[in-house]
């Protein structure tokens, strides 16, 4: 029956045809699309809250999600009041912070250090899905630690950064030389930034005793030195660095900027630096004695014993090779007849280190006593009329002479002792803004003799109100550093980081860390 078995044939063909088109199984083609119509969409699997400590760097926290079908994920940031913020690994789901978030400053849309995105995840077959993290940023409170991070300085003074993005810092030595430390190795570089000392003076309290690099320091490489000359007596030089090489002083550059007598070898004072309007600000001592014997910190006539204030943008005395500046408008005296016009505030006896408050440019003042006070000062840079009283007053005590109300207290002070709040010779400080939260807005200062170091907050120091020695946070037993001994502190400084060095006359240098 020839039509029965081409039936038969027909039917056999059939059912390969269709067992072929099957694959021959249920499993999918290598090779054929993928079918969203019947794609499962992933699931988020990862936390949507977590908790941060402040100063975390690195990732943090991983998205994970799941997916039915198998397929390869990829994650994004697709939105969130606070998504800019935020880098995230598309393929691992690694999330963290472009910058460190910080507690105290925290860079969230609403300042509450709560932070608000939004990660999606995608399967590549149009499956997505979001998920909304909320990350806390919390308070991290480290205790200080003070690290040697340098020594072997010949009687270092001072201390200040290098003002070129590379962390280090410049170490002055009372001989002459202006060194430049690295901190994090200890190395200090085998050629100088800078060295004046076969033209100076290191007799009694001479030297090179501060300098102060000016505000454009990264564009000019100007910078400013006090030191006593080889005759004793003050001068404020300016040098420049060599063209497009930050690191060493061109000494073909020297500039006589202001010269006056010191008819002693001490109180010499030494600090310099620019206030907020980029004038250079000049405390000067009072000529050295016992008590002032000229009276030159009351004279009006003299620059001894006095704030200076000048301008470097110009010249007012073209014919005069020593006095390379112009007066800035609101110095004390306008009538040379009055007094000389380079004269800011009245009134000290050895302004030894001094420096501005960050939070409205007033000058600190670290003012060493005779027989019996220490003192610190206040001196508002918008205000030229104040006298802090020496030789007539030692800090809140008479000394010499009729007291008179015009004149200003101190905003602390001392006695002169052996106590842990006692001291003989003021080292005048820093306000402090480094990573050490406990200690952020402190002022922190040290005595020269006894070694003694201190806080005060310094929102507490006003003029009208001296703070009293009982009232100190003693830091001399917490600052005891990893190596060696902190003694004679003869400066404080800072770097790029706002992080506080601590110069020790004996020839190290030590930076104030907070412990991990």
């Amino acid at each position: 029956m020839p039509f029965a078995h081409s039936c038969k044939v027909s039917l056999c063909f059939a059912l390969l045809f269709a067992i072929s088109a099957c694959g021959g199984s249920n499993k999918k083609d290598a090779n054929t699309p993928p079918d969203p119509q019947n794609n499962a969409a992933p699931v988020f699997t990862s936390a949507s809250t977590l908790d941060v400590a402040e100063n975390t760097n690195g990732d943090f926290y991983t998205a994970a999600a799941s997916d039915a079908d198998g397929d390869t994920l990829s994650f994004s940031i697709s939105g969130g009041a606070d998504a800019s913020l935020f880098n995230l690994n598309a393929s691992t789901g690694a999330l963290s912070f472009i910058s460190a978030p910080d507690f105290e400053a925290p860079s969230d849309a609403n300042g509450d250090n709560i932070y608000n995105l939004t990660l999606s995840v995608i399967d590549g077959r149009n499956g997505v899905a979001n998920l909304e993290v909320v990350v806390t940023v919390t308070d991290e409170v480290h205790a200080p630690q003070v690290r040697r991070v340098g020594q072997g300085f010949d009687q270092p003074l001072f201390a200040s950064a290098l003002l070129d993005g590379s962390g280090r810092m410049l170490i002055a030595e009372k001989g002459g030389r202006i060194r430049i430390l690295t901190p994090d190795t200890g190395v200090i570089a085998s050629v100088d930034f800078l060295d004046v000392s076969t033209s100076i003076t290191t007799s009694g309290e001479g030297g090179l005793l501060g300098f102060a690099l000016a505000p454009d320091f990264a564009s000019t490489g100007q910078i400013y030195i006090n030191v006593t000359n080889s005759s004793g007596d003050t001068e404020i030089l300016g040098y420049r660095t060599f063209s497009n090489n930050l690191e060493q002083i061109d000494p073909t550059t020297k500039n006589l900027i202001l010269t006056f007598d010191q008819p002693a070898s001490n109180h010499n004072a030494g600090w310099l630096g620019f206030d907020r309007n980029g004038f250079l600000v000049i405390p000067t001592g009072d000529g050295g004695g016992s008590g002032d014997p000229n009276n030159y910190a009351q004279n009006p006539q003299s620059l001894l014993g006095k704030v200076l204030r000048i301008d470097l943008s110009r010249d007012d005395y073209p014919s005069d090779e020593t006095r390379d500046y112009a007066i800035p408008a609101g110095n004390t005296f306008t009538n040379a007849s009055n007094g000389l016009p380079e004269i800011y505030a009245v009134g000290l006896r050895n302004p030894f280190r001094a420096s501005f408050d960050p939070v409205n440019g007033d000058l600190l003042i670290g003012d060493v006593g005779q027989n019996a006070l220490e003192e610190i000062d206040r001196l508002p840079m918008n205000d030229s009329t104040y006298n802090f009283g020496w030789a007539v007053r030692e800090g809140t005590a008479q000394f010499k002479g009729a007291n008179e109300a015009r004149f200003t207290a101190p905003v602390t002070q001392y006695t002169h002792g052996t106590g842990p709040t006692q001291g003989r010779s003021v080292t005048g400080g820093i306000v402090y803004t480094g990573p050490v939260e406990t200690l952020q807005g402190a002022y922190i200062f040290a005595d020269f003799v006894t070694d003694n170091i201190w806080s005060v907050p310094a929102s507490d120091l006003v003029n009208g109100t001296t703070v009293q020695q009982s009232q100190f946070n003693i830091l001399t037993t917490t600052f005891t550093p990893d190596a060696s001994t902190i003694n004679n502190i003869a400066g404080f400084g800072l770097d790029e980081s706002q992080n506080l060095y601590i110069v020790s006359l004996s020839g190290n240098v030590f930076r104030l860390e907070a412990a991990n």
